[in-house]
């Protein structure tokens, strides 16, 4: 079990244009603490995504946030991502790890699948992630789950997880007292009515 407080784990958006969003991304990193930017760039190319993080890394690796790219470990190791994040579907984690190095941070989906978290972690996974907790109008969840295996996962292992899938401020509460070590949040805070800087503001008055 960790100790440590639970963090704000931001996914971009799954489409953008990384010039016009850069300013976004900035004002929002600058809103209050964030662990670390999940690039998640589906259906873009492989130019449009070194673009991507030619442009977004910089800005949250010079503000202390780690930066993690979805689904492609080989890209992350090519464009200085902090790590990556796999799915089931995605790159093997033996393989995402070959690739991007024993110093990077590899982290794994394992859905609401106890099982899954637990070979994840005993591979040597950085974090497990569990979801989806609530609608999200972000992507279609494979699996739904419940907090409860937030709780058996943090009595279980010293392996952080992150709890993803519908976060809001004011939904997030009990991901926090069962023992998420983060919330990844993407509509959360960039769909916000008052705009991702308040978004990230509200989640930090939550988190403390």
């Amino acid at each position: 079990m960790t100790d440590s407080p639970c963090r704000l784990y931001l996914i971009t958006p799954p489409r953008l244009d990384p010039g016009t969003f850069a300013p976004v991304l900035a004002a929002a990193l600058d809103a209050g603490d964030v662990a670390c930017v999940q690039l998640r760039l589906k259906d873009a190319d492989d130019d449009a995504i070194r673009r991507a993080c030619d442009i977004l890394r910089p800005l949250a690796q010079d503000r202390g946030v780690a930066v993690l790219l979805n689904d492609r470990p080989d890209l992350a190791a090519a464009t200085g991502c902090d790590g990556v994040h796999v799915g089931q579907e995605d790159a093997p984690y033996a393989r995402a790890r070959e690739m991007v190095g024993n110093e990077a941070i590899v982290g794994v989906t394992c859905h609401d699948s106890r099982h899954l978290a637990m070979t994840a972690a005993e591979a040597g996974a950085d974090y497990v992630a569990f979801g989806a907790f609530f609608p999200t109008p972000t992507k279609q969840p494979k699996a739904r789950t419940t907090p409860d295996i937030l709780a058996w996962w943090s009595e279980l292992s010293v392996v952080p997880c992150v709890a993803i899938g519908g976060i809001l401020p004011d939904n997030a509460g009990p991901l926090v007292d069962a023992g998420a070590d983060f919330l990844a949040v993407s509509s959360g805070v960039w769909d916000h009515p008052d705009g991702p800087a308040a978004a990230i503001r509200a989640f930090g008055r939550l988190l403390g």
